[in-house]
């Protein structure tokens, strides 16, 4: 299974009084597990940034003008997220600003029928906690050291840990850290199909029965990228 864990940023609010996304971010998983592939760009909104916005995400409309429009990267966009179930921190707000700018160039919308909406599975999880992407990285132990302006790369990697968590498996090594440590500005406007960071080998071998238990268990995924591995 292909999930792709988006944010975005935008100029302001509300899509209805035609503000506009000035950046995504997207993390690919697969089986829940990730692949090394994302996908990020800065977008021109044609229109000044509002104040209150640029306090929350640091950008604003002279550092973006120079950056292509949506129209210029709407079809890499759609195919990126294409056949993939979208994981989005409450989904609402980002896919009323993706369908509007879809909607501008007279193309279909997407469905809410391939969104999972983390913050509606946070609610349910934890009734009556608090359910804010930082909040959740706090209740997990996801270092959000790092998030002291919110970026759509970095939302989308720690939304990516926290939706494991969500989901009951924990995979620590998803793409954390690589958003930091490449230092992301609105002068690198895409960022695509990056390959996997290495792992340190296993200090100690997998028993026999742990092998035949993993074997097992990977007969029961569908289409597991873990299956091409097995001996």
């Amino acid at each position: 299974m292909r999930e792709i864990v988006l944010d975005t940023e935008t100029t302001g609010l509300e899509h209805e009084l035609n503000h506009r996304i000035i950046e995504i971010g997207a993390v690919e998983l697969n089986d829940h597990i990730p692949t090394g592939r994302h996908y990020h760009v800065y977008i021109n909104p044609e229109r000044e940034v509002d104040a209150r916005a640029s306090e929350v995400h640091g950008m604003t409309y002279e550092m973006l003008k120079d950056k292509p429009v949506f129209a210029e990267i709407a079809e890499e966009f759609l195919a990126f997220v294409a056949n993939a179930q979208l994981v989005i921190h409450n989904a609402s707000f980002d896919m009323g600003f993706i369908n509007a700018e879809l909607s501008r160039l007279g193309k279909d919308p997407i469905s809410d029928d391939v969104v999972i909406d983390t913050l509606l599975m946070a609610r349910q999880k934890f009734p009556g906690g608090q359910a804010s992407l930082d909040a959740l990285c706090r209740r997990f132990s996801i270092d959000n050291s790092n998030r002291d302006l919110h970026g759509a790369l970095i939302d989308a990697d720690l939304l990516a840990a926290v939706y494991i968590e969500l989901i009951g498996g924990k995979q620590p090594d998803l793409m954390m850290g690589e958003a930091k440590k490449q230092n992301i500005t609105p002068d690198q406007a895409h960022i695509t199909a990056q390959a996997p960071l290495p792992k340190p080998p296993r200090a100690f071998p997998a028993l026999p029965e742990e092998l035949s238990a993993h074997h097992d268990f990977i007969k029961t995924i569908d289409n597991s990228i873990w299956s091409k591995y097995q001996n």
